[in-house]
């Protein structure tokens, strides 16, 4: 099965400019004969610093918007998987909708969001197309252990990660390192293809505030933590390639080694937790609750 990712130059705020991208990548899937294609963090909305645009850039999963997308990208066999911020009653998510042939399959909502205006998503939902079964992280998530870990346990052999990095330039290269190394480990750990998929900014972004770089670099790892493809930087670019389904992942690496650590280690992980010192760090808290 070939699955892919448009490294999209998104425009904050123009909500039918990016949609016309969705459509135009899915028209590349389609030609490349892409099962599955991903497209970065919040593209449909934009991802913003600040609270009111993000508020103002979100709808609802049964909003005219929603409609509008399903209906646009109705005439395609290929799965999408779209960000967008999602209105759900009175909270603000930063979610993932899985849509194909014009219907929502499902959502999946940021687990780490960094934003406090962003309500935190604790559900790990598995998505299938046509024999793949495959989970969705976003961004920041695919540096935690356990989101990636709980959708290979569901049965996940794909955990796609939609990314907006807007870095500055004085944290690129050490970002750069970080993320490559959580996500060979996330691909390796779990015995997955793990694609992280980004978004690219031309030297600015509206919904920054902040100098920076949105670099692209865009890849999918394979079970054995090597590269397969991976984008260009600091220009659009779409990416694919092909996944063997007939190669079954060694199950004592994902699912027995995770219950059999769970079930020795659990308790003293609990105890080392419960007695260490706080540290300080870009996420002091994850807020529950968001008020519109």
């Amino acid at each position: 099965m070939r699955i892919g990712h448009y490294q999209a130059l998104c425009d904050p705020g123009n909500f039918e400019a990016n949609l016309a991208k969705v459509v135009y990548g899915l028209e590349q899937a389609e030609y490349n004969h892409v099962s599955v294609l991903s497209f970065p963090e919040c593209f449909l909305t934009g991802y913003y610093d600040t609270a009111e645009p993000s508020r103002e850039s979100g709808f609802a999963v049964d909003s005219p918007k929603m409609r509008e997308v399903l209906s646009a990208t109705q005439r395609f066999d290929t799965t999408a998987i779209v960000g967008f911020n999602e209105w759900r009653g009175s909270h603000l998510y930063n979610t993932a909708l899985v849509a194909r042939r014009g219907k929502l399959v499902g959502t999946y909502s940021k687990v780490t969001a960094f934003m406090t205006f962003h309500t935190q998503g604790r559900e790990f939902p598995v998505f299938e197309h046509d024999g793949l079964t495959f989970g969705v992280v976003i961004c920041s998530d695919g540096g935690h252990i356990e989101p990636t870990r709980i959708l290979a346990l569901k049965g996940a052999r794909v955990v796609f990660a939609p990314h907006y990095n807007f870095i500055a330039k004085e944290r690129l290269i050490g970002h750069f390192m970080e993320v490559r190394a959580d996500h060979t480990a996330r691909a390796k750990e779990n015995q997955i293809w793990f694609l992280r998929g980004n978004q690219v900014s031309m030297d600015t972004d509206k919904g920054c505030h902040t100098d920076g770089q949105g670099y692209g670099d865009s890849y999918v790892i394979d079970p054995n933590g090597e590269i397969l493809v991976r984008s260009r930087r600091h220009q659009e670019d779409f990416i694919f390639t092909d996944i063997d389904l007939a190669q079954r992942p060694n199950h004592w690496s994902n699912r027995g080694r995770s219950q059999w650590s769970a079930r020795e280690f659990g308790g003293f992980l609990m105890e080392a937790t419960a007695h260490a010192p706080v540290l300080e760090g870009p996420i002091k808290e994850m807020p529950q609750e968001t008020e519109k």
